[in-house]
């Protein structure tokens, strides 16, 4: 009982994802994980010394990272576990600062540069650019503890979307030009040995991540305008 009076918020979060989660309502935010998990290809590629070329997504919630150089090992394992990463980081933000205002604004400034950037095609660049456009906007105008929830609604949606695609791209249709694939065809092994691996770390992160987390109290408590211990 005292697990639900503390964490009602996230889990009632997290029931509502899956609730709308073969709806129109979720299209824009799985739209937004897949662009995470392109910007992690590009990331890796320019860490790993490569360059970014373009990036794209879909309607279809499809996309791709054309880069130049770098490590291809990595560039491939960064786009799943990478996007993942940055959802734990967005909920750690939620979680556990006050600056959810400014990461807000942070992520619309990324995505509106990416846009400018890298982005060719019209549906790719309206909506990378107009939800940037939303979360700097959301970030000014709106007070921390709505931010603190739309960080909160990534995030989440980024780690139930990632094990997910996971399954789905490199094990239930082991066949498609997965990331999977390519590594396998790269580095050795096949594209489900891949997919199996990274469904396990994805499931460890989220574990280990939601574990550290939640605490005693993970409500946003609008009346104090505070976070909980």
């Amino acid at each position: 009982m005292a697990f639900l009076k503390g964490h009602w918020q996230v889990l009632a979060l997290t029931t509502l994802i899956f609730a709308l989660w073969q709806t129109p309502v979720m299209v824009p935010l799985k739209i937004v994980v897949v662009l995470l998990h392109e910007l992690s290809h590009g990331a890796a590629a320019i860490l790993t010394g490569g360059t970014i070329e373009q990036i794209s997504v879909s309607p279809q919630q499809g996309g791709f990272a054309r880069t130049r150089g770098g490590s291809g090992f990595f560039i491939s394992t960064a786009g799943y576990l990478g996007s993942l990463v940055l959802g734990v980081g967005l909920l750690i933000a939620a979680l556990k600062s006050t600056a959810d205002r400014v990461v807000m604004m942070a992520v619309g400034a990324i995505f509106v540069l990416v846009a400018a950037l890298y982005m060719r095609d019209l549906f790719a660049f309206g909506f990378t650019a107009g939800m940037g456009a939303v979360l700097l906007a959301s970030g000014f105008f709106l007070p921390h503890q709505f931010c603190d929830l739309g960080l909160r609604v990534i995030g989440l949606t980024s780690m139930i979307y990632v094990p997910y695609d996971i399954f789905d791209d490199t094990i239930r249709r082991a066949s498609l030009r997965s990331d999977a694939r390519i590594l396998a065809e790269e580095v050795g092994g096949s594209t489900i040995l891949w997919g199996v691996i990274w469904l396990l770390i994805s499931g460890v992160v989220i574990f280990v991540a939601l574990r550290s987390l939640l605490g005693r109290d993970s409500n946003v408590h609008f009346t104090s305008g505070t976070k909980a211990p």
